[in-house]
């Protein structure tokens, strides 16, 4: 027996439009909610992506930190300021009688 013979004897029931946008009604929610997951995973991995990238940025900075606290320290050095003082600003250390006591 051929299929399409098969099929004309069956009489389809018809679908009541109530049921019809009950059923679309409910595939509109889940293609929405998957929607909404999708962004969802999205956005939480931009955001992890740029917490990352701050992260990175913030050990860079604090490693500069410490490098500029380094040359700090070198600039602030009192045998550095002295070097300066003799060579370049021709300044001396004062001799004994230049120096005058207070009481």
């Amino acid at each position: 027996m051929p299929r399409n013979a098969k099929t004309s004897r069956r009489k389809r029931k018809p679908r009541s439009p109530k049921m019809v946008l009950t059923w679309l009604f409910l595939m509109a929610v889940f293609i929405g909610e998957l929607l909404f997951y999708t962004w969802c995973r999205v956005q939480y991995t931009q955001i992890k992506y740029d917490i990352a990238k701050q992260a990175e940025i913030a050990h860079q900075l604090s490693a500069m930190q410490d490098n500029l606290k380094i040359e700090l320290a070198r600039l602030k050095s009192p045998r550095r300021i002295a070097k300066i003082a003799r060579e370049q600003l021709g300044l001396v250390s004062p001799s004994a009688k230049q120096t005058i006591v207070m009481p």
